[in-house]
């Protein structure tokens, strides 16, 4: 009993991730996890849940309060999202069914194990009976045969990083010394009128939506490489994420089927779901939004802790009351050019306090992988210095 209470008491002060710290301090909460996902896939063990889950939730606190993971801060967000994963599969009356299993020899075969690590590993739920529903993009890459997926995934991969590279040393040359660097700073330049000053921020604004959105891209590419080609997987099990959101016609689309769905399930569990029972449809759309923006306000702290709450929440909020004026006004009907207005116009308002919000705690001044590409990172500097500089220039104009 005493090894148990030592493991569950909550340190006083932080500590390095090291070896040691990772197996004493990271690797408890994530047995609990893949422990709690085994158990979910069985009749009858919801009690043997419930009894866990307190455990899982110190752990994961304690985690996350202690470790320091980044820049002399805590890491919150990871440790999070165990605890409230782990409690969704606890509170679970019936098991989890797997409908797709596909082996390195395509026939189908149930093995418990692999089904809890893949439970854990895929946050969307791609094959699984709770995901029902939910859009999937349609594949661009050939399926003819393994090899010829996972090097079209490879290029795209590979293509998706230098885009985001490129695109992430473009923000940063608008201002290196401020939210260029990881000392953070404000988008909005108060130097110049409102009419410019909007306009460089929006374009700066815009530019970070294609640097993650080209981030994600690389990210979910090489994975379904290294799933394809290396794990043997089928390509049915590694779906598109994202479907070039750009060409939304309304929010509803934008947020269900363009942009990714990776942390869906959990901001409709904890904020959706709540919501919804005491305000409706309308609450559970807000909801979900409020608790994705507070999440997001999460990750900021371990960069600076200092970060103002709001700054994420009111912006993720909107996009939820965006939805909300949107189905009043149009019900499901929203689309063609009058729509794909209304929605890049409404997320490039909030977008610019978003970025805004990350640029302040040094999110954007975070290093690029074309760094250390000088050749290929100086015309882009200096072609967007030019265009700043242009930019003032007008605005020193009488």
């Amino acid at each position: 009993m005493l090894p148990l209470l030592d493991v569950l008491r909550l340190p006083t002060t932080r500590v390095l991730l090291t070896t040691e710290s990772f197996v004493s301090r990271v690797l408890p909460p994530v047995a609990c996890c893949f422990a709690t996902a085994y158990l979910v896939l069985l009749p009858r063990t919801q009690s043997v849940r419930i009894a866990l889950w307190p455990i899982t939730a110190i752990l994961a606190f304690r985690a996350a309060t202690s470790l320091d993971m980044s820049m002399g801060q805590p890491e919150h967000a990871f440790m999070i999202y165990i605890a409230a994963r782990t409690f969704e599969w606890t509170v679970q009356t019936k098991p989890f069914v797997r409908m797709a299993r596909r082996s390195s020899t395509d026939v189908p075969k149930q093995n418990l194990v692999l089904d809890a690590i893949d439970l854990v590993c895929n946050a969307r739920g791609c094959g699984w009976d709770w995901s029902q529903g939910m859009y999937i993009p349609p594949e661009t890459h050939p399926t003819s045969s393994r090899l010829a997926f996972a090097t079209s995934a490879l290029v795209s991969g590979l293509k998706h990083i230098f885009l985001s590279g490129a695109i992430h040393s473009a923000v940063k040359s608008f201002s290196p010394a401020t939210f260029g660097s990881v000392d953070g700073g404000t988008i909005f330049d108060d130097s110049l009128p409102p009419h410019l000053r909007y306009l460089r921020s929006s374009i700066i604004a815009t530019l970070s939506a294609f640097a993650i959105y080209s981030l994600i891209k690389a990210n979910c590419e090489i994975t379904a490489f290294i799933c394809v080609l290396i794990l043997r997987q089928h390509p049915d099990q590694c779906p598109p994420l994202i479907d070039s959101p750009w060409r939304a016609t309304s929010l509803r689309e934008f947020w269900s089927r363009r942009w990714h769905q990776w942390f869906r399930r959990i901001f409709i569990f904890l904020g959706g779901n709540p919501l919804s029972l005491l305000f409706g449809r309308i609450g559970g759309v807000i909801g979900a939004f409020l608790v994705s923006g507070f999440i997001h306000y999460l990750q900021l702290l371990p960069i600076d802790p200092s970060s103002e709450m709001w700054r994420m929440v009111l912006p993720f909020g909107m996009m939820g009351t965006g939805m909300v004026i949107e189905r009043a006004v149009s019900g499901n009907k929203t689309g063609g050019w009058m729509g794909w207005m209304w929605t890049m116009c409404w997320m490039l308002l909030w977008g610019n306090v978003m970025v805004d919000g990350w640029a302040r705690a040094g999110m954007l001044g975070s290093p690029s992988v074309l760094d250390g590409a000088t050749p290929i990172r100086q015309p882009i500097e200096r072609l967007v210095r030019t265009f700043d500089e242009y930019l003032h220039a007008i605005g020193r104009k009488p």
